[in-house]
């Protein structure tokens, strides 16, 4: 029999994963898995060695305040996977764990086959790391099609397989009238996967919410959050005496109260594409403490943390950060565009636009192949 060990490092990457071991599954039932993986993966019966928060953490500071903790983590995960014995090492974003899992692996088992989902943004920092993966990753698959020429440069085999996250949904329609009562229209909020990010955007986004609720009687909230921390945001809620908001962390809901959102507020990161695919006016957010956020601006070389407005070459997504990430400018910012139906639907046209490039019909499938091409 053959076997997958999948490398996840964050929930996004989970997600990821999983939609390609879905359609891995379903072509192919004489393969073992083990992972490092979270709750996606583990719907699909996948072990994990441990819990994804073990390994996930936000911001330079933090990492180097648990940097032994993660070094035993790494060595820990190096040793389970040689146990494991795997035909295939299957890493998924978070490079800045998974790919050092993945060199020291290949390091002393060449014989490995090493994939990796989510290329390193080369495009946005350390354009030089591309010379380095060369020596330890077989193949990298691709979720954008501009990423390509930086890996051919170097003799990478890669392919584009487009994103995951932006195929067609075929969730069964879900009942949310249970929900979202008295015909209230949906507003979603992402504060983010992890409890550091979450521990810092909650207070914000409450403050937000009772800005939106002096003027808009009509709204509800609704806060999209994971299993592992639904509960911890539900609690903070009815703490505060919120009425008309509930947070969510069941998938098919999930994604029926996006279609129907009227807007949406999202932590910066993955899930701007999916708001973006559901066709549902946003703005991105962002904030961290200052030390990381200075480290950050020295490396980065490009203004935007989301990947539309990147590729747009201009702000399609308004984006509040660091400072600007204020109730008050959001409440600003997202009144404005609620009651200027132009600019709501220039966002919605110029982001499909942009998405259009990124799309590919079958992108778990082609990922899937190139799996089965190295078995």
């Amino acid at each position: 029999m053959k076997k997958i060990f999948v490398l996840t490092g964050e929930p996004s990457g989970d997600k990821l994963a999983s939609k390609v071991i879905a359609q891995l599954k379903n072509s192919r039932s004489d393969i073992e898995y083990l992972s490092v993986g979270g709750e996606h993966l583990k719907t699909l019966g996948i072990k994990s060695l441990y819990e994804l928060n073990e390994v996930t953490y936000l911001g330079f500071t933090r990492v180097l305040l648990n940097v032994f903790k993660i070094k035993r983590k790494i060595s820990e995960t190096v040793n389970e996977i040689l146990k494991f014995k795997p035909d295939i090492l299957f890493s998924v974003d978070s490079p800045d764990f998974t790919l050092r899992v993945v060199k020291k692996v290949k390091k002393k088992d060449p014989d490995v086959k090493t994939i990796h989902f989510v290329a390193p943004q080369v495009w946005v920092w350390r354009e030089h790391r591309v010379k380095q993966l060369k020596s330890f990753l077989d193949h990298v698959l691709l979720l954008f099609p501009f990423e390509k020429k930086y890996f051919e440069k170097e003799g990478i085999q890669s392919t584009f397989t487009g994103h995951p996250l932006l195929e067609e949904h075929n969730n069964s329609k879900v009942d949310i009238s249970q929900i979202i009562k008295d015909n209230k229209r949906i507003f979603s909020i992402y504060p983010g996967s992890r409890l550091s990010e979450i521990n810092v955007l909650i207070p914000i986004l409450f403050e937000f919410v009772k800005k939106m609720n002096e003027k808009y009687k009509d709204l509800f909230f609704v806060f999209h959050s994971t299993t592992e921390h639904v509960q911890i945001i539900q609690k903070l809620l009815h703490n505060e005496g919120f009425k008309n908001c509930s947070a969510i962390s069941d998938e098919k809901i999930k994604y029926n109260l996006l279609k129907e959102s009227v807007f949406a507020v999202a932590k910066s990161g993955t899930i701007s594409l999916e708001i973006c695919n559901a066709k549902v006016p946003s703005i991105i957010i962002y904030k961290m403490n200052r030390i990381n956020f200075f480290i950050i601006k020295m490396l980065v070389k490009i203004k935007s943390p989301n990947i539309i407005n990147i590729a747009a070459g201009e702000e399609v997504i308004p984006q509040l950060l660091q400072s600007k990430c204020n109730p008050e400018e959001m409440f600003k910012t997202v009144d404005k565009i609620l009651n200027d139906k132009k600019s709501l639907a220039e966002q919605i046209r110029k982001s499909q636009d942009i998405l259009n490039t990124f799309k590919k019909s079958q992108s778990s499938e082609i990922a899937s192949s190139v799996l089965l091409n190295h078995l």
